[in-house]
């Protein structure tokens, strides 16, 4: 289904060393190599990793790289820490050390950091060295278009938390649907990170413990479609309706294109919302999107693709 394909091109940011799985780097680092190898590499994008374990990470990926040579260079995005010059510094020796021609080498091209002001989003654009994109993190529980608006004239990407391991780190609807309506208006690329292990918004474990609670998380394919059709014209009360969309049946994805409720998007629609638009989305688990997709008929696998 080459449209399913288009659309989560390179799209799933891996961090499998959050929680809730919370994974060892050693383990981490070799799920990651086996993603790239698998037939779902398609949709995977950067390991995600925080500056201050970079070296943890190059000690860890350094057999796998050496087995790969000539292959693509693994590529990471950093999370910045309290001290923004260390991961600056750390990020660029990490960047000499393994640009090695002969092996896959690895890369560290994004930086994801955090500001909650004007004032914080220029610093942090101020400081940022050429060949590194920031993606920045801000709250949305308050009319967020003033921060998209600085992140867009100083040539960053936005962030938005879209859950966690509690219910209460949930945004509502109405304020993802205002940040996606405010970086579809500025012209903002963003990603989403945590709670998005799902297609479809629904009720899910938020941890994976046997007696974890529950609670209604939003659905991966809903906020990379939501953006697509904010892209179109959708009004508001149109997104709100897709953001909170749980009906398989309400999608229908063929090799031209999806649709929703009679809403369709082409390919090239798709292609210009992943690139201008939604860029990726962060989750601990790459096999959990995929896996959930196949079993909604939304995705052959590779069985029945051959």
């Amino acid at each position: 289904m080459n449209a399913i394909r288009t659309l989560l091109r390179e799209s799933i940011d891996y961090a499998g060393l959050f929680p809730p799985a919370g994974l060892d780097m050693t383990i981490a680092v070799a799920n990651y190599a086996q993603y790239r190898a698998g037939p779902s590499a398609w949709a995977l994008g950067r390991f995600i990793v925080p500056a201050s374990r970079l070296s943890e990470f190059g000690a860890a990926a350094e057999p796998h790289l050496a087995h790969a040579p000539g292959a693509l260079p693994w590529r990471l995005g950093v999370l910045a820490g309290p001290d923004l010059g260390s991961d600056l510094e750390q990020i660029g020796e990490f960047n000499s050390r393994h640009a090695n021609p002969g092996a896959a080498g690895a890369t560290a091209d994004t930086l994801e950091a955090k500001a909650t002001s004007e004032a914080g989003v220029e610093e942090i654009m101020r400081r940022l060295p050429p060949g590194l994109q920031a993606y920045i993190e801000i709250p949305i529980d308050h009319d967020p278009s003033r921060l998209i608006a600085a992140i867009g004239r100083l040539g960053g990407r936005a962030k938005v938390r879209t859950g966690g391991v509690t219910k209460d780190a949930f945004p509502r609807t109405a304020d993802l649907t205002r940040f996606v309506q405010e970086c579809v208006r500025a012209r903002v690329p963003f990603k989403a990170t945590a709670g998005l292990h799902h297609p479809l918004r629904g009720e899910y474990r938020l941890t994976y413990a046997p007696d974890s609670p529950c609670s209604i998380m939003f659905g991966f394919l809903n906020l990379l479609l939501a953006t697509a059709v904010l892209r179109t014209g959708l009004d508001q009360a149109e997104v709100t309706g897709l953001l909170e969309e749980k009906s398989p049946e309400a999608f229908q994805v063929d090799e031209t294109g999806i649709s929703w409720r009679g809403r369709r998007l082409d390919l090239k629609t798709l292609e210009d919302a992943r690139r201008e638009g939604m860029i990726s989305f962060g989750s601990c688990s790459f096999t959990e999107p995929i896996a959930d997709l196949e079993a909604l008929h939304l995705l052959q696998s590779e069985a029945q693709r051959a």
